[in-house]
């Protein structure tokens, strides 16, 4: 039986940062890292593919974690510099018509008010293509950046994003979706009896509300989460429309699928009411053999510079791997950061080194070969676990962005397995198209 229509998204990590400056096919990008063109053409070629979304990853630190330094990673720009991914997100509305975008922020930093008033306009602006990808910060430094002497402990932040959730969306819905009447005969613009105040007060947050602009066109934006830890899926169990993961196989993805759709069920919600995206990082070429000779150069390169792989580890997890022996038996290792990443890095070899040479972030290795091998392997990995769709995920330059938008994805629109035209104007209506 052929897999049924699944959904795209684009992860972009480093967001608003620098891409490619010292590699190949990356034009002039280094030099204008800070201008927005290469993200605007990247939504419009996302766009002219149907993707559902882009996704902006940020994060709010410059990493020392490397070495007990900055230096690393200031010299290599690997997350810094960095700018802020939210004033792209009008740009990119702006040149497109169709296409999904959602903005990161951090629960454990942003006021919900703020957030909520500025997903809101944005939303409203875009006329309801807007989404906020949910992130509760896992780095010491950022907490340190915004007053906190240490970051909080893990369990603890995500009790604060719940809270967080439910208090942006009471606010999102403080105004009713009908409230802006418009009547120049009695001279009301606002009906006031369809606009309230929340008055919430939690544990860790309180609002008095409404907010002071119309309920988003979407009734309320695409929520996302991409958290992989028990705390994480129970969190997106409860409020999220789409849940990313990186996984390596295609049994792990059935296994997160499964255990995602029961947790939504024993929340009392609908399991097709969020879609679970799987990250994905496909090496094209014109044969299997030229894809696979690139995917060997980029393994050699990463086995002859683990430091770059364990330097970006060593970010998300706060955790200084240049202390250890690369070549000795990996010993369980624990983190008050990212949880399920520092789980799926420890995975993939025996001794650090092994790690670095055979990293992959999601599903990277059975995806190289020419478009047709590689929607053949998408293809049969959907059918295997069930739905809903694929995150790609890769170097950001015109010519990986052409490879996908251009090349793989007009094959998998061949096969109908994936759209060729938007049928709604609203992002959460494309999402739940099929």
């Amino acid at each position: 039986m052929a897999a049924s229509r699944f959904h795209l998204g684009w992860f972009l990590g480093n967001s608003f940062g620098v891409h490619g400056w010292n590699q190949p096919w990356s034009g002039i990008d280094a030099r204008e890292w800070a201008q927005p063109d290469l993200h605007v053409e990247l939504a419009k070629a996302l766009e002219r593919a149907c993707f559902d979304c882009l996704l902006l990853e940020d994060s709010l630190f410059v990493p020392d974690n490397y070495g007990g330094s900055m230096d690393f990673y200031l010299e290599r720009a690997l997350r810094a510099p960095k700018n802020d991914p939210l004033p792209l997100v009008p740009l990119i509305a702006q040149a497109t018509k169709h296409l999904g975008i959602v903005p990161t922020i951090s629960t454990s930093f942003y006021p919900p008010f703020l957030l909520a008033r500025l997903i809101a306009t944005l939303d409203l602006m875009s006329k309801g293509r807007v989404g906020c990808n949910f992130v509760t910060s896992t780095a010491e430094r950022a907490a340190q950046n915004f007053g906190l002497d240490a970051h909080l402990e893990h369990d603890l932040r995500y009790e604060m994003a719940d809270e967080f959730v439910e208090l942006a969306t009471q606010l999102w819905s403080s105004w009713e979706a009908d409230a802006i009447v418009m009547d120049e005969t009695s001279g009301t613009f606002v009906d006031p009896a369809k606009v309230h105040a929340v008055d919430f007060k939690g544990r860790f947050f309180s609002s008095r509300g409404p907010l002071n602009t119309a309920q988003p066109p979407q009734g309320r934006p695409v929520l996302v989460q991409a958290g992989g830890s028990p705390q994480g899926k129970a969190f997106a169990a409860r409020h999220m429309d789409i849940v990313i993961a990186a996984l390596g196989t295609v049994a792990e993805m059935k296994a997160f699928r499964d255990d995602m759709r029961a947790r939504l069920s024993a929340r009392g919600r609908d399991p097709d009411s969020c879609k679970v995206l799987f990250v994905v990082t496909p090496t094209l070429g014109e044969t299997n053999a030229e894809a696979e000779e690139r995917v060997r150069r980029r393994q050699a390169q990463r086995a002859t510079a683990p430091e770059i792989t364990l330097a970006m580890m060593g970010s998300l997890t706060d955790i200084d791997f240049s202390t250890f022996d690369l070549d000795a038996p990996l010993a369980e290792l624990t983190t008050n950061g990212q949880q399920g990443t520092l789980k799926r890095f420890l995975a993939q070899g025996r001794t650090l080194r092994e790690v670095a040479s055979n990293y992959s972030f999601g599903f990277e290795h059975p995806v190289a070969g020419t478009v047709q091998r590689v929607a053949d392997v998408m293809e049969e990995a959907m059918e295997q676990v069930g739905g809903d769709g694929f995150m790609f995920n890769g170097p950001l330059s015109r010519r990986y962005v052409a490879e996908i938008t251009d090349g793989l994805v007009p094959e998998l629109q061949r096969r109908g397995l994936v759209r060729t035209a938007y049928a709604h104007a609203h992002f959460r209506d494309n999402l739940f198209a099929f």
